[in-house]
């Protein structure tokens, strides 16, 4: 069994080594990436649809408030007639605002339950992230080590062929056989 480590390539730890730091790069991108739109949803979710909400329902209640007035309106007039717009315009106004207050329970809910739902999934990228900060970057600098390690051994145990002088070229000479011819 030889005792010396047949070294074919090192352009494969190279490219090894390389597509690690691409993967890391990209990597670290996606995962701030991801960080980030946990953060824009969590804002969209307790601010900006709450307060969306919360105004949609105040309009909504004002428009309910007047269609409700112009039907009394209607009724103390004793327009029977136009007494059928009016309360299909108070019973449209009236469900636009239960749309409304179901939509804000339900922005409220989502807003509760959003940590308890994101927080173990953020958990999880956080622990990723501490991987791609620490181990990678080990990764490649041992990558780069070994490189260099196998690089120096090939040189010092590559075989080298004897350095030819004019006296083995005359010894080769005088060795070959004669044609006779």
């Amino acid at each position: 069994m030889s005792t010396q480590a047949r070294i074919t390539s090192l352009d494969a730890l190279a490219t090894f080594r390389a597509s690690m730091i691409v993967f890391s790069a990209k990597t670290h991108s996606a995962v701030d990436q991801v960080s980030d739109e946990i953060r824009r949803m969590r804002s969209w979710i307790q601010h900006d649809r709450r307060l969306h909400w919360e105004k949609e329902l105040r309009h909504r209640s004002r428009v309910l408030a007047q269609a409700e007035q112009e039907l009394l309106s209607a009724k103390m007039a004793g327009l029977l007639d136009n007494l059928s717009v009016q309360q299909l315009a108070a019973r449209r106004a009236r469900e636009a605002r239960e749309e409304a207050e179901k939509k804000l329970a339900n922005v409220k809910r989502w807003s509760r339950d959003f940590e308890s739902a994101a927080e173990p999934l953020a958990k999880v990228l956080d622990s990723f992230r501490e991987v791609l900060a620490h181990e990678i970057p080990r990764g490649i600098s041992f990558l780069s080590q070994a490189q260099k390690t196998l690089a120096d051994y090939r040189e010092i145990h590559a075989p080298t062929a004897p350095a030819r002088t004019d006296s083995d070229d005359k010894n080769a000479e005088a060795e070959k056989p004669s044609d006779p011819a």
